[in-house]
């Protein structure tokens, strides 16, 4: 396929493109290269003829036109947002622009690049989030006929994304699919988010932050097994159809963190037990309590399972992440200092 990726030198964009170019695919990667993206991310393959990195922002519709007609992609797959909750708490003005003006104009340049003659099996394949959905009670899970019902600005640029998505498939016939994926972790992620923070806390002894008393819970899904579903999702996908995409990992903040403390133990024995670090700080508001995904439909349709558990996957990630301190060290030269957001203050 040629696949035009927004959003491509993020966390899960990057692993969709590293995938997609062991896979043969060719790649456009378009990213405005915002302070959480990373071309680092894309060392592996950056060499690779059949990659190509333009650098736009996706509210740039005449931008988007030109590098939509001009690549000819079979599939555009829109990963390009602002994603972090503790961010948008703060300063939600970029979510409504990004997710919101952005999906728009990415829409309209697909919709013309349609009725000029895209090719046979087109899709338009947006990227989304099971926070759309809201929060569960104790029992129970997502699925794609699950209401909408976004708690945070993120998770309502992210719905509203979703809706303008579906409508022009239904309106102008558009031929889109959507997925709603569970929590990410695995190499590469921002280090502003929960297992990349407490992995450097861990590693530095300083007090690994847990938000309230950690019994929010979550599905967590490995970065490479997601990036799997997508790329299925992007040439077998139904148009019209929306798939959940889970890691059948449900586990609670506070285990969680528990479960990277113990692995830490194991690497640095001296230092055991990395638990005497934790330290619970104010909950965010709106902190939904916890998200469960049914993705039996992307298995049973598709075929996709997840091939990581949780376990494997976590030990992978705190391996990658104690054996690339350049990575890290390169995001705190631009700036990042990792100081705590999301407690309401108007940015």
């Amino acid at each position: 396929m040629r696949l035009m990726v927004t959003g491509g030198a993020g966390f899960i964009g990057s692993a969709v493109i590293r995938q997609a170019i062991a896979d043969g695919h060719t790649v456009l990667n378009v990213d405005k290269l915002t302070y959480a993206a990373n071309l680092e991310n894309l060392t592996p393959i950056a060499d690779s003829p059949n990659y190509e990195f333009v650098e736009a922002d996706i509210c740039d519709g005449k931008k988007m036109a030109e590098l939509v007609m001009g690549f000819c992609p079979d599939t555009i797959m829109h990963l390009a947002a602002e994603s972090h909750v503790d961010r948008s708490i703060d300063g939600p003005a970029a979510f409504i622009e990004t997710n919101i003006i952005g999906t728009f104009r990415l829409l309209e340049a697909a919709r013309d690049y349609k009725e000029a003659g895209a090719p046979e099996g087109f899709r338009f394949h947006h990227i989304s989030t099971d926070e759309v959905f809201g929060s569960l009670g104790a029992t129970g899970e997502f699925t794609e006929e699950s209401n909408y019902r976004p708690n945070s600005p993120y998770s309502a640029s992210k719905a509203s994304s979703d809706m303008l998505v579906r409508a022009w498939g239904e309106t102008f016939g558009l031929p889109v699919v959507i997925s709603n994926c569970s929590n990410n972790y695995g190499p590469y992620q921002f280090p502003e988010k929960l297992i990349p923070v407490v992995i450097d806390a861990a590693r530095g002894q300083k007090p690994i932050p847990v938000y309230g008393k950690g019994e929010n819970v979550r599905d967590w899904l490995y970065v490479g097994d997601h990036a799997s579903a997508l790329l299925l999702v992007a040439s077998e996908g139904v148009p019209g159809e929306t798939y959940n995409v889970g890691g059948r990992a449900e586990m609670t903040n506070i285990d969680l963190v528990r479960t990277i403390c113990r692995l830490m133990d194991e690497r640095f024995p001296a230092n055991a037990p990395h638990e005497k670090l934790i330290t619970f700080v104010t909950d965010r508001p709106g902190h939904d309590l916890r998200y469960a995904v049914d993705c039996s439909k992307i298995e049973r349709e598709l075929g996709w399972t997840p091939a990581k558990t949780l376990e494997e996957g976590m030990a992978e990630t705190v391996d990658w992440y104690l054996g690339n301190d350049d990575w890290a060290d390169g995001i705190r030269q631009r700036g990042f200092d990792g100081a705590r957001l999301g407690l309401g203050g108007k940015g």
